[in-house]
């Protein structure tokens, strides 16, 4: 079943580095980032990565088109974004074929892609804190993926 990260503008090379680094190690299929407006893999990211780039498919697109082409393909997109209904344990919307796009560090989605989602969900936040940095939350949601999606 696909498994595919997409990351909606993230500029830190740092987050993206470590988002490299759990998707490779959960078995992630590839890693989209948009044309415009992102970091690109450059060697800060790859350090950050800590070697995981080398592994990991990565693939520059239009991050609306490759929604839409993904969905042709029967694979159900989830975006991250504090706006979103709560994420539960073993959500449903995590298992099968899946697309994860994160938010960038200080917007969150854009709204097109918001649009294109099947559902936007926010990880739940006890503390004082309303949020968590892009890397951070798009690493607990990949987690959570990974763990729904284990037969």
């Amino acid at each position: 079943m696909p498994f595919i990260l997409m990351l909606d503008s993230l500029q830190d090379p740092q987050n993206f580095g470590t988002l490299i680094r759990t998707a490779e190690a959960l078995g992630v299929h590839g890693v989209v980032i948009p044309t415009a407006r992102s970091v690109e893999v450059t060697p800060a990211v790859v350090n950050a990565s800590s070697g995981a780039s080398e592994h990991m498919l990565i693939a520059q697109a239009n991050l609306s088109q490759t929604i839409d082409a993904l969905k042709d393909n029967d694979i159900w997109i989830v975006g991250l974004d504090q706006a979103g209904a709560e994420v539960e344990a073993g959500s449903r919307h995590l298992k099968g074929a899946l697309g994860l796009v994160v938010g960038s560090e200080g917007d969150g989605l854009h709204d097109l892609v918001r649009k294109k989602c099947d559902i936007v969900l926010k990880l739940p936040m006890k503390g004082q804190i309303e949020s968590l940095n892009a890397a951070v939350a798009g690493s607990v949601a990949l987690y959570l993926a990974y763990l729904s999606r284990k037969p």
